[in-house]
């Protein structure tokens, strides 16, 4: 279990091989545990053919980065073919391999109304939260004791001055969302975001015109255009209108959930900025508008 969450806090998957049953004699008992990582293992579940049979398995499972557990059943017999070397027990063992993928990981800048209420929705699912805003308010325990059975590994940034400095911190492969109560920090924090380079998706909440603002003043700070585009804006699902807190927020956690089930077949550094940007549709269109729905709602 050691092993299984250094590799979590490392953000590096591995595979969990378990030994299910036994019949007869064999190496270990059922129950005996493993953990497989592309270039270390620990632990053991009895050695010889069936591990190295088991690891390569593992590693096979890692490289494709699936997240199906498999079932693999072993007879320790001389006469059964193996690959590495006769194990002859004479008993029957089954493994199950489980794939235990890097968890994602979601930065939300602005604790707001809309943040706070997408922080509820996100902390119901294994993900790492990060927390941040510059307003000491709006990260006192009383404020977030609505997360205290969260499933979600929860990090609270305090940052009464220069945010932006949170996100040089951030695991590589999270997805930013910038929502905060004062445009000039939301620009700071895109620029910042833009220049880190190792963030899986950047999404902004706001309307068309704040948008249009922004993306002059990347450009005059020296931001390539197909860098600014790597910015979603609006951020959500498509047809689902109104300027509820909670509404908004229903939208971008149901939107960040259709990229992480994009991220199990693919790396988060292996998607292209379309596929990133244009999967989930925005969440309003030119004539509704919602986007200045969303400015309303956190205000």
């Amino acid at each position: 279990m050691r092993a299984v969450q250094r590799l979590r806090e490392q953000r590096r998957p591995g595979v969990l091989v378990t030994v299910m049953s036994v019949r007869g004699h064999a190496p270990r008992d059922a129950g005996a545990k493993m953990v497989v990582a592309e270039d270390h293992v620990w632990a053991t579940v009895g050695g010889g053919n069936l591990e190295s049979v088991a690891v390569e398995r593992a590693r096979e499972l890692l490289a494709a980065s699936t997240t199906d557990p498999e079932m693999l059943e072993f007879a320790l017999s001389d006469k059964a073919p193996y690959q590495h070397g006769v194990q002859c027990c004479g008993g029957e063992v089954r493994l199950l391999l489980e794939p235990l993928p890097v968890v994602p990981s979601v930065a939300i800048f602005g604790m707001g109304h809309v943040g706070l209420e997408l922080a509820r929705i996100l902390a119901r699912h294994d993900v790492e939260l990060h927390l941040v805003d510059s307003r000491p308010g709006q990260l006192v325990p009383e404020r977030l004791s609505v997360l205290d059975d969260a499933v979600a590994n929860v990090h609270v940034h305090h940052v009464p001055v220069l945010p932006e400095l949170v996100v040089g911190e951030l695991p590589p492969g999270t997805h930013a969302l910038v929502m905060t109560h004062d445009h000039a920090e939301d620009a700071a924090l895109c620029d910042a975001a833009l220049r880190n380079g190792q963030l899986a998706t950047i999404g902004l909440i706001g309307s068309s015109a704040k948008w249009s603002r922004f993306r002059r003043k990347l450009a005059d700070d020296g931001l390539p255009a197909e860098a600014i585009d790597k910015i979603t804006i609006p951020i959500g699902l498509p047809g689902l209108p109104g300027k509820e807190p909670a509404t908004i927020a229903v939208s971008v956690a149901a939107w960040l959930l259709q990229l992480f089930t994009a991220e199990r077949s693919v790396p988060p550094d292996q998607l292209t900025t379309a596929e990133r940007n244009a999967a989930p549709a925005p969440l309003i269109t030119a004539d509704r508008r919602p986007a200045s729905a969303q400015r309303e709602a956190k205000a």
